[in-house]
């Protein structure tokens, strides 16, 4: 019914086999640590820090509706985008970001969310 005794793999009996276990471990820890190394170089270019920060621009009206939120990989390269949230519309900006440094003007909240996404790490 239960099989709660599985009976397991042998274990090596004498020493030869001991050394072809090993020789196996150390093939699969080889492999393991190959596909780790490629894993951390493709993850360095996707999305890994994010800064956001709530703004009014307008400060006679409304709230903190408008945004800035920067979206970092790890060499810190991506996009910042703005939303300026006003009553008859809004507005939606996105620069890139190099080394986190853009070519295009930042406002000041832009750079602070910069700033917040690069602290994260």
């Amino acid at each position: 019914m239960f099989k709660f005794f599985k009976k397991r793999k042998r274990e090596p009996e004498n020493f030869k086999e001991l050394l072809a276990y090993f020789r196996k471990l150390e093939e699969s820890f080889e492999k393991l640590s190959k596909e780790l190394k490629n894993l951390k170089e493709e993850g360095k270019f996707s999305i890994q820090k994010v800064g956001i920060v709530r703004f009014n621009p307008f400060s006679e009206v409304g709230g903190n509706q408008s945004f800035s939120i920067a979206l970092l990989d790890g060499n810190n390269d991506g996009v910042v985008i703005t939303s300026i949230y006003a009553r008859d519309g809004n507005r939606v900006y996105g620069k890139s970001v190099k080394s986190g440094l853009s070519k295009y003007s930042l406002s000041q909240e832009e750079k602070l969310a910069i700033e917040k996404a690069i602290k994260i790490l």
